[in-house]
């Protein structure tokens, strides 16, 4: 039986592990070809091993394991023109561009940072990074006159006054997520003429090497709050599952969301509203 999205190709940065893998295999599990993009190498700045090409070469297997095609490849989103190059070469091969998944982001920073480099990367990876992927997607989405779906990951700390400590690395992660929601707003104004819809999911904390890892798990430990936390026990204070995140994004790229356009959609088990 087709899958919903059967006959069209998602682009997806930050493809390699976590929930940008998650998305990857579940739209192929609908019947979309897939371009995989991922920086494939270490922010210095970033606290916790970042993936690797290994890493986007088992997502790669994984999408052609289920009869689909893909193409993937090394890029940093916070250089535009090589976003370009990509997709370019990705709709080259595949035939179209429909749907956007702009994921890549990174989270805690490293302590040696100082602040300033600290906020700064993460502006431009989780904030120009996500701008970059759309300016290079949408022109071809445009021309191509078919419609379509781009949903932008956020955080549920995006959605809620909590977050910022007033380190570089923290204020920065918390100001790009917010940022997120005023793109998916407007860009869901400037995309309407061309049927494309855009929306914002904001997961809590998933249960991906970006939040389990001896780095986050030393900053729980290292808490007030907190009493002896570490990697085996971060799954104890409710994080999600990636699939959660990739389940609601299968629905809201699908013709069921055909009319569902400029929405911040949590993705949690109650977080934001606490």
């Amino acid at each position: 039986m087709p899958g919903q999205l059967e006959g069209k190709t998602a682009l997806i940065t930050g493809a390699a592990r976590g929930q940008g893998r998650s998305h990857a295999v579940r739209l192929a599990q609908e019947g979309a070809d897939i371009i995989a993009l991922d920086i494939c190498r270490q922010i210095e700045s970033v606290a916790y091993p970042m993936g690797t090409a290994e890493d986007l070469r088992q997502t790669a297997a994984m999408i052609e394991a289920l009869g689909r095609n893909v193409v993937a490849r090394k890029v940093d989103v916070r250089d535009l023109p090589a976003l370009g190059a990509a997709v370019a070469e990705g709709i080259a091969v595949l035939g179209s561009l429909d749907i956007v998944l702009a994921n890549a982001g990174i989270g805690m920073m490293s302590p040696d940072i100082d602040d300033a480099r600290a906020f700064r990367d993460q502006m431009e990876v989780n904030l120009f990074g996500v701008w970059n992927t759309v300016q290079a997607a949408a022109p071809a989405m445009i021309e191509q006159g078919t419609g379509g779906a781009i949903v932008l990951t956020g955080s549920t700390l995006g959605l809620v006054g909590r977050g910022g400590d007033g380190t570089g690395g923290s204020d920065g992660y918390c100001a790009s997520k917010h940022a997120i929601v005023g793109l998916g707003r407007t860009w869901a104004h400037w995309l309407a003429p061309h049927n494309i819809r855009v929306n914002s999911v904001h997961p809590a904390g998933a249960n991906t090497p970006m939040v389990v890892n001896d780095a986050v798990a030393k900053l729980f430990a290292d808490s007030p709050a907190s009493s002896g936390a570490d990697v085996g026990n971060l799954l104890d204070v409710g994080l999600i599952e990636a699939s959660d995140v990739s389940n609601a994004i299968a629905w809201l790229v699908s013709d069921q969301a055909r009319y569902v356009t400029g929405i911040a959609l949590p993705v949690d088990a109650g977080f934001t509203a606490k």
